[in-house]
C-alpha cells in the first residue's frame, strides 16, 4: 500500500520535474533500527533487563522436561494412582510454565515496541533535520527499489550514531 502510495506521489509530482530538479531521498528503516546505536542501546536494555526472566523460564523447562521423563521412566513400575497424581501435577506444572512464558512474550513485546517507538521517533527527527538542511521535496521509507543514488541511510545513520549533542 505504501508503495502505492509512493507511486501516485511520483505520477503526481512528475509536472514538476519538468520545471526543476526534484530532489528525492530514501531512508531504509529496517537497516536504521538494525544499525543505528540508540537501536543497539535499546536491544542490549531489553536483554538486560529480561534476561533473569528467560533464565528463570529455561531452567523452569528443563525441569519440567526432566520430570516428564522421569514419569515416563518410573511410569511401568508406579501403581495407578500414583502414575496419575505425578501427571495431573506435570499438567498443572506446564499449564503454569505456559502462562508464564506467555506473560513474559507479552511483557517483551510491549518492551521492544516501547524501544522501538523512541527510537523510530529520534529517527523522524534526524530525517526531518536532513530533509530541511539539504532541502529534499521528498523522501521515502518504503519503497520497492531504490538506487544509491537517493539512499540517505547513512547520513541517518551517522547522525543517529554520533555521540550525544554532536548530532544538533
Amino acid at each position: 500500500m505504501k508503495s502505492l502510495l509512493a507511486a501516485v506521489a511520483l505520477v503526481a509530482l512528475a509536472p514538476l520535474a519538468g520545471a526543476q530538479e526534484l530532489k528525492i531521498g530514501y531512508v531504509n528503516s529496517e537497516r536504521v533500527l538494525r544499525e543505528a546505536a540508540p537501536a543497539k542501546a535499546a536491544q542490549a536494555k531489553l536483554e538486560a533487563e529480561f534476561s533473569k526472566r528467560e533464565k528463570e523460564l529455561s531452567d523452569q523447562a528443563a525441569k519440567l522436561k526432566a520430570a516428564a521423563d522421569k514419569l515416563e521412566k518410573d511410569g511401568p513400575t508406579l501403581g495407578e494412582s500414583e502414575r496419575s497424581r505425578r501427571q495431573r501435577e506435570l499438567v498443572d506444572q506446564d499449564r503454569e510454565f505456559q502462562r508464564k512464558r506467555r506473560e513474559f512474550q507479552e511483557d517483551l513485546n510491549q518492551r521492544r515496541n516501547e524501544e522501538l517507538a523512541s527510537v523510530v521517533e529520534r529517527a523522524n527527527r534526524v530525517i526531518k533535520q536532513i530533509f530541511d538542511q539539504e532541502k529534499y521535496d521528498l523522501v521515502l521509507q518504503e519503497v520497492v527499489f531504490a538506487g544509491p543514488r537517493v539512499d540517505i541511510t547513512d547520513k541517518v545513520l551517522k547522525v543517529l550514531n554520533a555521540p550525544a549533542g554532536a548530532g544538533k
